[in-house]
């Protein structure tokens, strides 16, 4: 036995177009215009000075000097010798504390030297004793 069941067609919603919109719209308003008068913008531009010398001032103060420059002495350089011989001097006369290669870092910074190495006749600043 067979037995047969009528099928009934599904019914489908219709798509909404596109230019039908379900919520009214709002009628919007154009952005405001601000102008300044010349006064106005005389007191941005004085504010905007006055800010950026603030910020000046804040950078600069700590960049001041506030120690009294080191008292050095000029050497010159002798045949053979090296930065080692001058900066052991240095420390064992007391001139300097602290470590012989710290004082040979000191005497490069101090003399801007772009290496450790002499030569004879060079002139050489090294901290006063």
């Amino acid at each position: 036995m067979s037995t047969t069941y009528a099928t009934r067609p599904v019914a489908t919603a219709r798509p909404v177009p596109a230019s039908r919109s379900t919520r009214p719209t709002r009628p919007t308003r154009p952005a405001p215009v601000y102008r300044l008068t010349r006064r106005g913008r005389l007191a941005v531009v004085a504010a905007t000075l006055l800010a950026l010398a603030a910020i000046g001032l804040v950078f600069a103060a700590g960049s001041v000097a506030t120690e009294q420059p080191e008292a050095t002495e000029t050497v010159v350089v002798a045949p053979g010798e090296t930065l080692w011989g001058l900066a052991s001097e240095l420390v064992a006369d007391g001139a300097v504390e602290g470590d012989v290669r710290d004082t040979m870092q000191h005497l490069v910074e101090l003399n801007d030297l772009d290496s450790v190495s002499l030569a004879a006749g060079q002139r050489l600043q090294v901290p006063a004793s």
